[in-house]
């Protein structure tokens, strides 16, 4: 069973370390291993989030499986190291969408719900907060996730390149459903 709670600062050191396994290793099969060492300039933990309240912890059986929030800030993607990514405005739930951010699951609990599941969570905080639409920027690795949970593509891009080596990324978004009454 996957456990969700809200990520705090003792957490982080645990989050970076995730952060990083998940990087070196599900990107694997998307990235070369140069993009694998460019991708590390723009992934990562945006503390904001966990500020915000807004960053999700999953566990299995007590064991940091996974870890992704939501934003109403500007910023699409990117971790605190990010350079010319940041932008700490609010966003306006009425016309523009919210943003899901810095998604990652631990190479020891892939295919196991624990993306969908921290995704789901945002999603429902994201609606309840008055957005209609959700929005992120999808690793390579990550877009399979995102097409079935029913984001689509809007475009596909690069990072700016790091030492020349420029990361593919894919800008998805999703209508996010009115929340069903009883």
């Amino acid at each position: 069973m996957i456990a969700l709670r809200l990520a705090d600062e003792t957490d982080i050191a645990a989050i970076d370390a995730l952060m990083a396994r998940s990087i070196a290793i599900l990107q694997r099969a998307f990235l070369s291993p140069a993009e694998i060492a460019a991708s590390r300039a723009v992934m990562g933990l945006d503390k904001t989030l966990i500020a915000d309240r807004t960053y999700w912890l999953a566990s299995i059986d007590g064991t940091l499986a996974g870890c992704g929030g939501w934003s109403r800030r500007a910023t699409l993607y990117g971790g605190d190291h990010s350079t010319g990514l940041r932008d700490a405005r609010l966003l306006d739930p009425a016309r523009e969408p919210a943003r899901i951010r810095a998604m990652f699951t631990d190479p020891a609990f892939p295919r196991r719900g624990v993306g969908r599941a921290i995704l789901a969570r945002c999603e429902a905080e994201a609606r309840a907060a008055g957005f209609g639409r959700a929005e992120l920027m999808a690793t390579l690795a990550g877009e399979p996730l995102y097409r079935v949970c029913g984001y689509a593509a809007i475009e596909r891009t690069t990072a700016a390149p790091i030492d020349g080596i420029a990361v593919p990324l894919v800008r998805m978004a999703k209508a996010l459903a009115p929340q069903a009454r009883d």
